[in-house]
């Protein structure tokens, strides 16, 4: 009997065969078949989830808020969240009067924001489409680019440059089908932090150009100086007299400063136009936050003192690991976040490799991070290492890198 073999067209956007695979799925075909030394416990430096204790008034704030589960959240998000979330803006970049009806916008975590934020602007029926990125870069940038039908272009952050973005060196023919730029600062994982001169050339070029700024800011409240605070996108345009934010939204999340990674709570805030037009693409989206999670993400927007306890703990970690390890990596200090961006003696796939081999700790090359572009992949020949564990954990995994690196 003859056998019937339907064939049907694929129903999938052939876009998602353009995605690379994310860096961990990478990570984790490098590593296979490694067997770590079993006397040694594992310390995992590879991913940049916080894993300092949630705060206790937060988690009492979420149970408190159950009661709201019984109804649809709106996308819009209660007042009570976007007041929290105004007020916050105002008090830690001096913004004035912050409008929690038309500036701001909460989401489940700036990731899924940003992905969807490049549908929402980007324009990918227009021929040459482009959208910007750092690079090395967060992947969501490319991934968010690739399936609104634009081209990512990416921008080289190296060490000669002090891992700045040279806008400057984009050609004009470049920035004319620019239609959105991602920057992220501190930046992911350079931890490099834009001056308002930065802000000043990129503005000047968005107004020549038209394009959106989409300013990833989730690392804004882990930095070593009090009296050097990471200057934000809003408070930059402020600063130069653009106090309509026009063209401008920022990104930024809880999951670092709160250390609330699992309640994928944070906001967008910026321009009110573009906030009406991202706010009608989320109505059809379907991702409205739930009432519980704003209850717990009030109370921690409108609480510091959890933040300045965050940030000791950062400040410990780096003040005790850094100098074990910048005699063999050569790592300084970056300007935020909670990254350490070294280079390494040999191929970053190498390092990672036999690392967790003869010493059971994990870290991220940084090739798995970039993509190769006027003909080099900035992030080759670097790690990046979260310092997420504990004190102690941290301190004991740079003790083994350093042991490693002597062997080599």
């Amino acid at each position: 009997m003859a056998t019937l073999i339907l064939h049907t067209r694929s129903a999938v956007n052939p876009y998602l065969q353009r995605l690379h695979p994310y860096p961990f799925a990478k990570l984790r075909a490098l590593l296979a078949g490694v067997t770590p030394p079993a006397g040694l416990a594992p310390i995992r430096l590879s991913i940049g989830e916080p894993q300092h204790p949630t705060p206790a008034f937060v988690r009492e704030a979420l149970m408190a808020g159950l009661d709201g589960l019984a109804v649809y959240p709106t996308t819009q998000g209660g007042e009570p969240l976007r007041r929290a979330i105004a007020g916050w803006l105002e008090r830690r970049y001096g913004l004035p009067a912050v409008d929690p009806a038309t500036q701001v916008l909460p989401v489940n975590g700036s990731r899924e924001a940003l992905f969807a934020f490049a549908q929402c602007v980007v324009d990918g029926t227009r021929p040459g489409a482009k959208v910007l990125c750092p690079n090395p870069f967060y992947q969501i940038y490319e991934g968010a680019a690739l399936l609104a039908g634009a081209t990512p272009v990416f921008l080289n952050n190296l060490p000669e440059n002090r891992f700045g973005s040279d806008f400057a060196a984009v050609p004009e023919s470049v920035w004319r089908d620019v239609q959105l730029v991602f920057v992220c600062s501190p930046g992911n994982p350079t931890g490099r932090v834009l001056s308002l001169d930065e802000w000043k050339a990129l503005f000047a070029l968005s107004d020549r150009h038209g394009f959106v700024i989409a300013a990833d800011e989730c690392y804004s409240e882990i930095y070593f100086d009090d009296e050097a605070k990471p200057v934000g996108a809003l408070e930059a345009a402020h600063a130069l007299g653009r106090g309509d934010f026009r063209n401008i939204v920022v990104f930024s999340s809880l999951s670092k400063r709160s250390n609330v990674p699992g309640m994928r709570s944070g906001f967008v805030a910026g321009d009110a136009a573009i906030l009406e037009s991202f706010l009608l693409y989320r109505t059809y989206h379907g991702c409205a936050m739930s009432p519980s999670v704003q209850a717990a993400s009030v109370a921690a927007w409108n609480d510091e003192a959890h933040v300045v306890e965050n940030r000791r703990l950062y400040r410990e970690k780096f003040a005790k690991v850094a100098p074990i390890l910048a005699p063999h990596l050569g790592v300084e200090l970056p300007d935020a976040g909670f990254y350490l961006w070294a280079r390494t003696p040999i191929s970053d796939t190498d390092f990672a490799r036999r690392l967790l081999a003869e010493y059971n700790v994990t870290v991220l090359p940084g090739s798995f991070l970039a993509r190769e572009a006027d003909g080099v992949n900035p992030g080759a020949g670097f790690v990046r290492i979260a310092l997420v564990a504990e004190t102690a954990e941290c301190v004991e995994a740079a003790e083994r890198i350093a042991a490693f690196c002597r062997s080599l």
